[in-house]
């Protein structure tokens, strides 16, 4: 079994390359299917490894396979390349140098993580068993990336026993390592509903059928089956998110639409949101004479983490020195596409604590100021190499 220390050591040594990797990484923000230039960098240091590699999977991905040689079990290791359309406000001497694009959500450390990991793993080939499957994905933040790439045969030929990934999070402290078993992130679907009546003066009400006042209804009966329809040990989200009808202040609308987000974590409750939704829109539309025509958008399933591989990580993970506390956190309510790599096989996605106060790094994801403790980054990168050797025991 490869020596920790060894590691230790290795991730001291390449920190300064991991911490310029990802600020180059900032400074040049891709959005979704658009990661041209991250895609290249990454494709040709993986390729400097020696290791098999293939580019434009499933649009811009990359996956690279570290084969040891020797008969063993295969390991998957993803990280996601996409920026978001946002103007960065932090001024920072990595700040973006895009116009209204920016990585608002730490995906930069995660690439720079996951190609210094493929750099230290490549370099102890002669003590491992088994495979390494690298995997750079595109457009998470689309929730397209992970479908596209597997689409496109991004494990075809391959026989994958575990999945890791990780995610560098303002939600805790560096120092923190968080991994959570079973039902770890939300799944998340959409919905669209239009609402139609007959509209007319809005002077005279009597005479129309309003689809603003069943919109507004609608809104605020759909909260009621989460707090009286889900059980209050499970976990679900309703959020309608977008009204739209009218155009003037003295005339009712002959139609309203509605937009909004459902974010379970058992599938049992995603299907029966899913009726539960239409059935009562379609009440309230009924008793106030309007009529609805509903669309539903299936987004991703729920990230669920192996009952048995994450308290391996999260042992794993307390071992690392500069990592002081391992926590099992309540489900994040937000979705990520490595619900997809953690479907094709059994694994863990975690997550790093990246936030520092003393430096005001502390905004929350998606924020114009947000950034990361770049000190949590060697972190990540030990628990994260440390997490592939463990499962490929």
């Amino acid at each position: 079994m490869l020596n920790m220390d060894h590691i230790s050591r290795s991730v001291a040594a390449l920190t300064n390359e991991l911490i310029a990797l990802r600020r180059d990484f900032h400074q040049h923000p891709e959005l979704g299917f658009e990661e041209l230039r991250t895609a290249g960098i990454v494709a040709t240091h993986l390729k400097q490894l020696n290791l098999a590699v293939r580019t434009s999977v499933g649009g811009t991905g990359v996956v690279a396979i570290l084969d040891s040689g020797r008969a063993g079990k295969t390991v998957l290791a993803r990280a996601d390349m996409d920026a978001l359309p946002i103007q960065e406000e932090r001024d920072s001497p990595y700040r973006s140098t895009i116009a209204g694009k920016m990585h608002a959500c730490g995906h930069d450390g995660h690439t720079a993580v996951l190609l210094t990991a493929a750099n230290l793993l490549t370099r102890t080939k002669d003590e491992l068993e088994g495979k390494i499957v690298f995997v750079f994905q595109p457009a998470e933040e689309l929730g397209k990336g992970a479908e596209a790439m597997l689409k496109d045969g991004a494990l075809e030929g391959l026989s994958v026993d575990h999945a890791i990934g990780l995610h560098l999070s303002s939600t805790f402290p560096t120092g923190t390592v968080a991994a959570r078993s079973g039902p770890a992130m939300a799944g998340g679907d959409n919905f669209r509903l239009l609402v139609h009546g007959r509209g007319g003066h809005a002077a005279k009400p009597h005479e129309v059928i309003d689809p603003v006042l069943a919109a507004a209804q609608i809104v605020t009966t759909l909260q009621a089956l989460v707090a009286r329809e889900i059980d209050p040990n499970d976990r679900a989200v309703i959020s309608v998110t977008s009204i739209r009808g009218g155009t003037a202040y003295n005339i009712i609308p002959k139609t309203v639409e509605l937009k909004g987000t459902v974010r379970t974590l058992e599938e049992n409750t995603r299907t029966r949101l899913r009726q539960r939704i239409t059935e009562v829109a379609t009440g309230v539309c009924a008793s106030l004479r309007t009529t609805l025509e509903s669309d539903w958008f299936m987004g991703l399933p729920a990230v669920f983490n192996d009952e048995s591989t994450t308290p391996r990580l999260r042992n794993v993970a307390a071992g690392v020195a500069g990592i002081t506390q391992v926590v099992e956190p309540d489900p994040f309510m937000a979705g990520e596409d490595m619900a997809l790599w953690l479907k094709a096989a059994p694994g863990t996605f975690f997550h790093v604590g990246a936030r520092n106060g003393a430096t005001g790094i502390d905004k929350p994801h998606h924020h114009p100021e947000f950034d990361i403790d770049e000190a949590a980054l060697p972190l990540a990168l030990e628990v994260l190499c440390r997490g592939v050797l463990e499962f490929l025991r």
